[in-house]
């Protein structure tokens, strides 16, 4: 069925403008004003609201196996949760163990979201051990549609890779044209310094924070910098957090080394001080990198606002309060990591930065939307609105108010880290590729409707 959006105010990385978007066969088809619906269209009034083009979020876990548990969410709940937030992509980490072979991790994370999505996905291949045999299988990875790898430079023994693997792993991303998105802390630092505080009874959440202060992360961030130099590799550093991270990829970008850098809303919106909260309430605000020091949340939205913070992503990993973060009740290396917020991204970006001037309504489309597309070989299939362009929409209703709970969450977790925080406008419809799978802020789509994206890469 063809679809009329009509009379909403279009927003774009550099424009907006009231017009009508007329979409069929899953794809905008014509932006004009007034434009009539022919017999059979469904039609949306978007009158006092704005039409974004879908989000993408370009960092989340649906499914990971983690410190002896599973996450919560399944691609139904997950992207269900998605939609909701007005995110209409997802691109999820696939991080097989190093015990696994890359290509049966590849097909386990497909199987685990074919037939079972309500909206587009795609995928970070995860290179956790670098062999003849990882490599060959990678190259066939990449021929099925993958464009982008991610690493580890930490979680030593589980996830994180060598220097010999680091300095192939970006060769082959060259040569290939794939960009390398990476985990940067340095995990025999964490790893020296987490024994230290447990060997001196400090057991709590808060001192997960101590085990990998700002500078560890900032080492990370120079180690993988020094390898993209020496390769040509183009990179994007995941999870940016803090300031003294944030300078070593300035600097290397200022000597031609090819580094995007996407931080999380949480870093945006959140501190330390919530992860050192008493009687281990702390422990649903542990992730890594940690939150930081309040003073580093100007930094990033300066970022944003300059544009040396290129994206804005949730690193999603739903894990229970109740039945989950207790694993690390008396040692804090064994809290689950993760902070869920893929529902809750865009309206906290909404109404914490574009509400509060730190950053305008442009930087958010394309912090949250066009430059995670253009990034990830997606662009301008996603991330635009424009002819041509999938029909991926987002009518976001600025002057909804209301408050987050996670009594009324999609996401399957069993607590919200913004709980009672006021919200000032949400998507109230969201279509992927012309179908309405929101309306009136309930998810309202089809589940299994959602496509694996191939991509082809482009960073050579």
């Amino acid at each position: 069925m063809p679809l009329l959006i009509k009379n909403g105010e279009i927003i774009t990385t550099s424009a907006r403008y009231t017009a009508d978007i007329y979409c069929e066969n899953e794809a905008i088809t014509r932006i004009d004003r007034n434009i009539d619906a022919p017999p059979g269209t469904e039609i949306i009034d978007a009158t006092g609201k704005y039409v974004f083009p879908g989000f993408i979020d370009p960092h989340v876990h649906i499914y990971l196996p983690f410190m002896g548990t599973f996450s919560k969410d399944t691609y139904e709940t997950g992207s269900k949760a998605a939609l909701v937030g007005g995110t209409t992509t997802l691109i999820e980490m696939c991080c097989p163990s190093r015990k696994e072979e890359a290509l049966a991790g590849f097909e386990t994370w497909m199987s685990q979201a074919v037939g079972k999505s309500a909206c587009d996905f795609t995928f970070h291949m995860g290179v956790t051990k670098f062999d003849d045999m990882a490599e060959a299988q990678l190259r066939e990875i990449v021929k099925r549609g993958i464009s982008s790898f991610k690493i580890f430079l930490a979680y030593k023994g589980a996830f994180g890779i060598d220097d010999t693997e680091l300095y192939r792993t970006l060769k082959l991303a060259k040569e290939l044209g794939v960009v390398v998105t990476a985990h940067c802390e340095n995990e025999t630092l964490v790893a020296e310094r987490s024994k230290e505080l447990l060997a001196a009874g400090k057991t709590d959440p808060g001192q997960h924070h101590e085990s990998r202060p700002p500078v560890v992360e900032a080492e990370g961030v120079h180690h993988l910098m020094t390898f993209a130099e020496l390769t040509g590799a183009s990179t994007y550093i995941v999870h940016l957090s803090c300031q003294e991270a944030l300078n070593e990829a300035i600097a290397a970008r200022q000597r031609g080394v090819d580094v995007k850098v996407e931080t999380l809303i949480q870093y945006l919106v959140l501190d330390k001080s919530y992860a050192e909260r008493p009687n281990f309430e702390g422990a649903k605000y542990v992730m890594s990198p940690p939150l930081r020091d309040v003073r580093n949340q100007s930094v990033l939205w300066n970022g944003l606002r300059s544009g040396l913070v290129n994206t804005v992503a949730t690193d999603h990993a739903p894990f229970d309060f109740k039945g989950q973060k207790p694993m690390g009740k008396d040692d804090f290396t064994k809290i689950p990591n993760g902070i869920p917020s893929l529902e809750e991204r865009i309206n906290l970006l909404y109404t914490y930065g574009v509400k509060t001037g730190k950053i305008d309504i442009h930087t958010l489309v394309d912090v949250a939307s066009t430059q995670v597309a253009k990034t990830f070989d997606l662009f301008p299939r996603k991330g635009a609105i424009q002819p041509g362009s999938d029909a991926d929409l987002v009518i976001f209703d600025p002057n909804y108010r209301g408050t987050i709970s996670a009594n009324s969450q999609m996401m399957n977790v069993d607590y919200s880290a913004f709980e009672g925080w006021k919200l000032e406008g949400r998507p109230s419809a969201v279509t992927v590729r012309g179908q309405v799978a929101v309306k009136n802020g309930k998810f309202v789509g089809t589940i299994g409707r959602g496509k694996f994206l191939e991509r082809k890469p482009s960073h050579f």
